[in-house]
């Protein structure tokens, strides 16, 4: 055990340590405010003044994450800022940036590169860094490695690099940031137990592999199971409604069976920063081994078109009632990628009212989560939630109910609307207005 990394981990796990969490969103927020909960110094680094702002405000804009609780912490210590010279003091630095794709489906890893290249000039003897943002296999050791291993800093000896992959379910109360494992793979094996000493005080089980690798492409498989399995349930979906039968009545039938199966629900599509792009970056990397991934794309495209299925509903039930979609008043039922969040990432009901817009109907929508449309960097629609009444309701030829949040009033809601196109399997009986979508 080198110096620097028994020094280290005894700050670590003496709790003396300075922890700094670049990149303060879904991910980054709750990991800060569990590091000042048990005791450490925790600094704050973004490159967005509005949250630096806000955090040192003691206000939250994460809505399932109080103010209260940033308050606290503030108040107890935690800091935020855009300067990026404080990296000095800090002994362990977690970084949580986003990873999406670009255009042509290939991983952007722009905002893990420029963190690690604004963070380098300020590196030193006896800090870990660690990457928690999901990417390919390989990220770590091609990405960071080189870039961090400046200045007479060699990892595995005064400097340590480890992954350990984001599982963060926000808005989920059964699983808060403690109670989920941590999986953790090191450059080096003193990596590996510096990462160990980083986590276990937080993370109440500390789950290290073999490799920096072995992590990334864990976090992979995780999301690839999901991707794949909500492809098959909504291929089946369409399969099913050909047929005359209730999808939802045969996942919950199929559900009964104690082993061997594990219900997946259809839906309007995938949403959130995970699910719809993770296996995209397995599917980049292993074109590089020559290796076709061919049920990651596979289920890529059955989940991708679902939006589209969800309008071609709609368009069908405004049909039976002799009304085209252009023209039509249309309402879209939650906005957010799931229920009880106010997450829109890569959400499929902003894909829906992108469809039903283009087709020249008037869209309007409702959320309690989200009052206003926020601006995204690839959609933008000026609007405000609409409040859901029996008048408000009754004003549209057709409501489509793209996110099931617990606040709506679904009673309300299939009394007074004209047309319901359900894509979440709320409503169970048959009825001559409600379509299964």
């Amino acid at each position: 055990m080198s110096n620097s990394q028994d020094v280290l981990i005894g700050k670590l796990q003496s709790k003396e340590a300075v922890i700094s969490i670049v990149g303060l969103g879904y991910v980054g927020l709750p990991l800060m405010l569990r590091y000042n909960e048990i005791g450490f110094r925790v600094l704050g680094i973004d490159i967005d003044q509005n949250k630096v702002d806000h955090l040192n405000a003691g206000r939250s804009y994460i809505e399932h994450i109080p103010s209260a609780k940033v308050s606290s912490a503030v108040q107890s210590g935690f800091e935020a800022t855009t300067d990026f010279r404080r990296v000095v003091e800090a002994d362990a630095l977690i970084l949580c940036v986003p990873t999406p794709l670009n255009k042509y489906r290939e991983p952007d890893m722009s905002f893990v590169i420029n963190t690690v290249e604004a963070l380098k000039p300020h590196l030193r003897e006896g800090q870990v860094v660690s990457l928690e943002s999901t990417t390919y296999p390989g990220t770590t050791e091609e990405v960071l490695l080189p870039r961090v291993q400046e200045n007479d800093l060699v990892v595995g000896e005064n400097l340590f690099l480890v992954y350990s992959p984001e599982r963060e379910d926000p808005g989920n109360p059964n699983f808060e940031t403690r109670a989920i494992p941590k999986v953790l793979g090191g450059h080096t094996s003193a990596c590996r137990d510096v990462g160990i000493a980083l986590y276990a005080s937080a993370i109440d089980k500390v789950v290290p592999v073999s490799s920096t690798k072995t992590a990334e492409m864990t976090k992979l498989l995780e999301n690839i199971h999901r991707a794949v399995n909500i492809g098959l349930v909504n291929e089946m979906k369409i399969v099913a409604d050909r047929m005359g039968i209730d999808i939802f009545e045969v996942v919950d039938a199929a559900a009964t069976k104690p082993f061997g199966f594990t219900p997946y629900y259809p839906g309007p599509g995938l949403g959130g920063h995970c699910i719809p792009i993770d296996p995209f970056y397995l599917t980049w990397k292993a074109r590089e081994y020559g290796l076709h991934t061919r049920f990651i794309e596979l289920s890529g495209e059955v989940n991708r078109a679902m939006p589209e299925y969800v309008v071609g509903k709609l368009m069908d039930g405004l049909n039976d009632h002799s009304k085209s979609l252009k023209g039509s008043r249309v309402l879209v039922l939650g906005i957010a990628y799931k229920k009880n969040v106010d997450d829109m990432r890569e959400s499929p009901a902003v894909e829906i009212m992108e469809l039903i817009q283009a087709k020249g109907a008037m869209i309007s929508y409702s959320d309690p989560h989200v009052l206003v449309f926020p601006r995204m960097r690839e959609h933008y629609f000026e609007l405000e939630s609409v409040e859901l009444t029996a008048d408000s309701l009754a004003c549209f030829d057709a409501v489509v109910l793209a996110t099931d949040h617990a606040r709506f009033d679904f009673d309300l809601i299939k009394q007074h609307a004209k047309l319901i196109v359900d894509s979440r399997g709320i409503y169970r009986e048959p009825a001559s207005h409600i379509i299964k979508a």
